[in-house]
């Protein structure tokens, strides 16, 4: 069972993600939030797979909500996913940076929407190899700071892993290209993330084109 949090200020929208969620035989909305401090105290509650975020809160805003469920190692397990009315703005990666799994926009079909909840549970990054062009055509030129000494520390293996990451390989597709297992394809993201100090894929993305590992 996929354990879902809503955190969004507007009644109407949870009510219908909820409608949606609810319909399906293996999701379960263990709880709503209005505002982001109030969405962190419930993640910490009932510990869900996916909590879906709202950008732009009272209070707290999504931004913060999620560097504060980032930032708690008892919430490892719960996949942010960044809910926004606007597409790809400095916001959603402002999230992405604090340590969201990926972005959702509002007006997504109820399909797409049901896909995508699955996809985050299963700790895979919300964003689709155009998604990340743009992401990094947008905001990758913003100056950051990078661990070198972190980045000498991966092997070849793992650096080309990353940059298949970053291209918007899964795990499956990095297994078909090397002609490897999946267990062994992800092995070497996981290394590599962990080197790396990130928390999940869309972290590793962001990170391999401003350290440049990848180019845009």
């Amino acid at each position: 069972m996929i354990r879902v949090l809503l955190v969004d200020d507007q009644p109407l929208i949870r009510s219908g993600f909820r409608a949606l969620l609810e319909a399906e035989d293996d999701v379960e909305v263990v709880g709503e939030a209005g505002d982001g401090r109030e969405g962190v105290a419930l993640a910490r509650r009932h510990r869900p797979d996916v909590a879906l975020v709202d950008v732009r809160m009272p209070v707290v805003d999504g931004i913060e909500a999620t560097r504060r469920i980032a930032d708690d190692p008892a919430l490892a397990g719960v996949h942010v996913v960044i809910l926004t009315n606007y597409g790809l703005d400095e916001y959603v990666f402002d999230a992405l940076r604090a340590g969201a799994a990926g972005f959702l926009v509002k007006d997504i079909q109820p399909e797409d929407f049901l896909h995508a909840v699955r996809v985050a549970a299963r700790g895979d990054a919300l964003l689709a190899p155009s998604i990340t062009r743009r992401l990094i055509e947008a905001y990758v030129t913003r100056p950051v700071r990078v661990d070198t000494a972190a980045l000498a520390e991966l092997t070849q293996r793992e650096r080309d892993a990353v940059a298949l990451v970053a291209q918007g390989y899964s795990n499956e597709q990095i297994a078909q290209r090397w002609v490897i297992s999946p267990v062994t394809a992800k092995t070497h993201v996981n290394r590599a993330m962990v080197k790396l100090g990130v928390r999940d894929r869309a972290q590793l993305v962001v990170l391999a084109y401003e350290s440049g590992l990848v180019r845009p």
